[in-house]
């Protein structure tokens, strides 16, 4: 038997195809239309586009690995959070989907918030911008016809699974990041639906993530030659179905990703919310399992901006960084250069460099890029442990992780291990294909969701932590004074 892992994401479908024993046996991608950015700030995508691209790729599978696509028990579906997908009462999509990165819907968040004072408390989570119901009070006050004709909201995994199934469903993971979910309850909350003129009716059913959501229609199991019944797992939105995929699913176990952005995800046996320092709180999409997340929105990104307006190659900024590396020097990097969310939640917040000298050169630069990231993540673990979280050995991920200076620089400062894995596909499609499998075949998730052979561990490097923790409280003065200064 083998099991089918569908990543969504906003420039394109990666399909990966896996055996019972979790070994890939093949993968496919195909390219979405990249969004439309209507004003500044907005960031919209026609769905149209996503579906597209899961044929294409599936149909590439089909016709490179047909046997394999034969044996298909299970399918998984990961996707880009926060999306809202409205339909009427057809089915039919009434305007391109907001994304995540859409920044129009500030003003309603205040309005939510000033609504319900209770609404931190239930969702877990600050209103923001990026999520799923600010979205919709934009759309009721700015465009009431298409709010009047809204039937149902889907998430853009819940949209691909509809055309697949027929069915509207979505898993506690995905739904965490709409601002509809009671976290704590997995279940939509009356009194955040209400906020937005929406009831239970206008929700997709939840499921778990690794539970047996709806069966793949007939027409699509015989199009790509799968018989029998093929089961469509909840899956998970893109960070945890990135957990499933590395087996970061028990308390305490968690993952840095050095991306576009910056990730440091921990999962909880519990419900940990933190809104005080912008921490998401959300349902991981294993069973009786939450997850928090720091979020940093300029990680790798940072690196690539210094690299093009220096004229230099990234990898060779970084390299030049390691090769004369002495430690903390006068240069410090705020790295905000689209704003923060945690732990700040300043959409308007700005980077910055600070110490600059006659002696400061490219490398020098680069190192404070580095260190600059490596401070926002020790941003992100400090309000993460004010929520009482414990996190053991994280395991690197992203493209930022070939660096061996940054990985040292983010052990030292968060004083915890930091483990490689072996060169490897752990993302997202991965661990919807295991969400499939245990879906499918009934399978524990503990049993099927295991961590990668590492290739090594990067230490904290004790001889610097001191010279770090003083930096960072240099690093953490700044903020503040800077967003006086630009009032």
């Amino acid at each position: 038997m083998t099991y089918l892992g569908i990543d969504i994401g906003t420039s394109g479908v990666k399909a990966l195809l896996i055996d019972r024993a979790g070994k890939p046996l093949g993968e496919a991608t195909a390219k979405a239309i990249e969004p439309t950015r209507p004003h500044p700030g907005w960031s919209e995508q026609n769905p149209a586009d996503w579906w597209n691209a899961t044929l294409e790729a599936i149909d590439k599978l089909s016709k490179a690995h047909p046997e394999e696509l034969a044996k298909v028990r299970g399918i998984g579906l990961s996707g880009h959070m926060h999306g809202a997908t409205l339909l009427d009462r057809n089915d039919q999509v009434l305007r391109p989907c907001i994304l995540w990165n859409d920044g129009r819907s500030a003003a309603e968040c205040a309005e939510l918030e000033a609504a319900l004072p209770s609404l931190r408390d239930i969702a877990g989570n600050i209103a923001m911008p990026g999520f799923t119901a600010p979205k919709i009070a934009w759309v009721r006050k700015h465009e009431p016809e298409i709010y009047s004709k809204i039937a149902k909201v889907l998430l853009p995994k819940a949209y691909i699974r509809l055309l697949l199934t027929g069915e509207h469903i979505e898993e506690m993971s995905d739904a965490s990041g709409t601002l509809w979910l009671d976290v704590g309850k997995r279940d939509w909350s009356d009194e955040l639906l209400a906020l937005t003129g929406l009831n239970r009716s206008h929700m997709p059913r939840l499921c778990e993530g690794s539970a047996a959501s709806a069966k793949l229609k007939r027409e699509f199991a015989s199009r790509w030659g799968m018989s029998g019944d093929v089961v469509v797992a909840g899956g998970a939105g893109d960070n945890a179905a990135a957990a499933c995929g590395i087996g970061a699913i028990q308390p305490g176990e968690g993952f840095v990703s050095l991306g576009t952005s910056g990730v440091l995800f921990v999962s909880n046996d519990r419900f940990r919310p933190n809104t005080q320092g912008a921490v998401h709180a959300f349902c991981h999409a294993i069973p009786d399992t939450w997850h928090q997340m720091g979020v940093i929105l300029s990680a790798t990104d940072s690196l690539n901006w210094l690299a093009k307006i220096t004229g230099q190659d990234p990898a060779k900024l970084a390299g030049a960084a390691e090769a004369g590396f002495k430690g903390p020097g006068e240069e410090i990097f705020l790295p905000y250069l689209s704003g923060e969310r945690t732990p700040h939640n300043n959409a308007g917040a700005r980077g910055s460099f600070t110490g600059l000298s006659h002696s400061t050169d490219a490398a020098l630069l680069a190192q404070a890029v580095m260190e600059g990231v490596a401070f926002a993540f020790r941003d992100c673990q400090r309000v993460l442990t004010d929520a009482g979280t414990e996190m053991g050995q994280l395991l690197a991920v992203g493209g930022g992780s070939k660096s061996e200076l940054w990985l040292k620089l983010i052990a030292t400062n968060l004083d915890t291990e930091i483990a490689l894995p072996e060169d490897g596909d752990f993302g997202g499609a991965l661990g919807v294909a295991r969400l499939g499998l245990c879906a499918a075949e009934g399978t524990d998730p503990a049993e099927i969701m295991t961590m990668p052979a590492i290739k090594r561990v990067i230490k904290p490097d004790a001889a610097l932590k001191t010279a770090y923790t003083e930096q960072y409280a240099r690093y953490r003065a700044l903020y503040p004074a800077i967003e006086e200064a630009r009032k």
